[in-house]
């Protein structure tokens, strides 16, 4: 490689001659050569955070990373050149772009986290920012580079994911709030999801769900049950009428749960017939605790490998003191798996291993072949998918399911926060006291979603109609189309209409007059009458203007052009071409002689009916 020492800080060899990545001083793209690609992906694959925390990439950027890296590979016109992939100083971009080549490194040339992380720490390289996790402050917990390669090298051989079969848009559509906010973290076993509420709604861009969002999703997902760690805001006999089980297991936002808390989810968990649907208020920090110590009794994740691998699935998981509390439980965790095991008659340092990894396209099939076999096919036929209904239908009601069978004082509806936000400007910030962990999480989730609600508030559907010109482009176009079938733009449409009536209502009176003198005679035919309505209007625009007139819609009809039966001369007559009434006219001077001709032939004994547009 050319670059000199001055802008080359370090390099690692993943593929000898073939496959590199640089940290390089400048932000300047390199120029590619005969012999060497280079390309980056820092404003491409991008973090979205919520304060301070930065990474790891969620794992649908890992899946791209590796789908582009793998086309770069296999590409013809790429054969006889090294790649390189380059990122910057930026200590947050450096090391999220290190986590996609060392875990590409571990899924596709299957090398060992040590073996994908040794070529990154060698020689001059800067050593890697650790991550942290979504919480306001300093951070006083960290996971490292190696923690994120520990898990993604453990998840891989325990089939957690597999990217062969991998809904890569599955994932991006269903981690988004508007559609659901889920996410799979172990495969057919546990879903974390945001708080259902008692009503679907939009406010000011707030999208909440109301559990019969889920019904649909969870049934094709095999999910038999739903356990709810935050305060009542839905009733619970909305999923168990539609035959899920729905267990409370309440803790404080932002705190960890008793043992005996705990010993719970373990045995519903452990006793689900299907995959349990887990829920807090934005299904981050509860949720992915109780997860996380799941994952540390049956598969013997370590609690920083289980964080990372918790918020691979779902950024922003598990925050504060719950990070240590899950170190805490490390040790009794693996414990009680080895006890599990072997009264399971299973080895002890034997884990599940998964046939089919979270977002399987294959798994999918199966379930949905399964499904149309079971009586549940018939409800799902009957039951509307809200994920996408929500979004074609706001509900104005007000949250008013307060009661807490947890016997807790008082619960807090997403209105509060929704209220916030919108008051931020006007300096009311009394209501921010009562916002917890997970509603802030939760804003700002929503709102980095929906831009819009922070200047302009919600964008109703109604205002989203599409501009009819914006496909058709009648007043530009030069190609014929039906005239039923286009509408001026408004303000054009106004400005066209008041001129025409103006000049419509001067003659108006003389055009009675013609009228009660005048015979019936034969209608001019369309063609004749577009092309004197496009000479008249081109006439009243000037020259630096010329409308197609033929492609608008009028909105009111056109009165037929008759001529008179006298059949006497003319006694003033100027020469006309006789194409003159097809003519566009595009100077002051032609204006003026159209207005001649107007009069001479009006004032004449052959009286001459001009055509206005009404």
């Amino acid at each position: 490689m050319d670059e000199s020492n001055e802008i080359l800080v370090c390099a690692s060899e993943y593929l000898k001659d073939r496959l590199y990545f640089v940290t390089l001083r400048t932000t300047v793209k390199p120029k590619s050569t005969p012999n060497t690609h280079y390309f980056k992906i820092d404003d491409e694959l991008v973090y979205e955070n919520f304060y301070a925390d930065f990474g790891p990439l969620n794992l649908a950027m890992l899946y791209r990373y590796c789908q582009k890296l793998n086309k770069k590979l296999k590409s013809f016109s790429l054969a006889k050149k090294k790649i390189v992939h380059y990122t910057t100083m930026d200590a947050q971009k450096r090391v999220n772009a290190a986590f996609l080549i060392a875990s590409y490194a571990i899924i596709y040339l299957k090398k060992t986290p040590d073996e994908a992380y040794r070529p990154l720490i060698g020689g001059s390289s800067p050593p890697f920012l650790p991550f942290r996790d979504a919480s306001f402050g300093l951070s006083v917990y960290h996971v490292t580079l190696l923690d994120c390669l520990n898990a993604v090298y453990k998840a891989l051989n325990l089939g957690f994911f597999n990217f062969e079969d991998f809904d890569v848009e599955e994932y991006e559509y269903y981690e988004r709030v508007e559609n659901g906010d889920l996410n799979w973290i172990v495969p057919q076993k546990f879903i974390a999801f945001c708080g259902p509420h008692a009503k679907s709604k939009i406010e000011n861009g707030y999208p909440l769900h109301s559990p019969e969002t889920y019904f649909t999703y969870f049934r094709r997902n095999n999910v038999s049950s739903v356990v709810r760690l935050n305060k009542k805001i839905y009733d619970a006999a909305r999923f168990t009428d539609a035959g899920f089980e729905h267990r409370d297991l309440f803790f404080i936002d932002g705190s960890t749960p008793s043992d005996q808390i705990l010993r719970q989810f373990i045995n519903i968990s452990e006793n689900a017939p299907g995959a349990v649907a887990v829920h807090c208020k934005a299904g981050l920090g509860r949720t992915g605790s109780l997860i996380g110590c799941y994952i540390m009794k049956h598969y013997h994740f370590t609690a920083h490998e289980t964080i990372a691998w918790i918020r691979t699935c779902r950024p922003g998981s598990i925050i504060g003191y719950q990070q240590q509390w899950l170190e805490e439980k490390q040790s009794s965790m693996w414990l009680q798996g080895d006890l599990f095991r072997s009264q399971n008659g299973q080895d002890a340092n034997c884990y599940p291993v998964h046939q089919y990894g979270i977002y399987s396209i294959k798994a999918k099939s199966l379930s949905l072949e399964s499904t149309f076999l079971t009586a549940d096919n018939t409800l799902d036929l009957k039951t509307p998918d809200n994920v996408s209904r929500i979004l074609q239908k706001v509900d104005t009601m007000k949250l008013d399911d307060q009661e807490d069978e947890n016997k807790n004082d008082s619960c807090h509806s997403k209105l509060d926060l929704i209220e916030d936000a919108a008051n931020q400007n006007n300096g009311e910030t009394k209501r921010n006291s009562h916002m917890t962990q997970g509603d802030k999480l939760n804003q700002i989730k929503a709102l980095r979603r929906h831009p819009r609600s922070i200047t302009t508030g919600a964008l109703h559907l109604e205002d989203g109609r599409p501009h009819t010109r914006a496909k058709s482009q009648p007043l530009r176009s030069g190609q014929p189309s039906p005239a039923p079938q286009t509408i001026l733009s408004p303000l054009k449409a106004t400005k066209v209409s008041t001129t025409i009536v103006a000049a419509h209502n001067k003659e108006k009176d003389k055009e009675k007059e013609r009228e009660v003198a005048s015979a019936k005679r034969p209608s001019r035919t369309p063609t004749t009458v577009t092309k004197r309505n496009t000479w008249l209007l081109n006439s009243m625009y000037g020259s630096n203007r010329s409308l197609n007139i033929s492609k608008v819609t009028l909105t009111h009809p056109t009165r037929p052009v008759t001529r008179a039966t006298s059949k006497a001369t003319p006694t003033t007559s100027s020469p006309v071409p006789s194409s003159s009434l097809g003519m566009t006219l595009r100077s002051a001077d032609r204006v003026s002689r159209y207005h001649t001709i107007r009069h001479a032939r009006t004032s004449s004994s052959r009286s001459y009916k001009t055509a206005f547009i009404r």
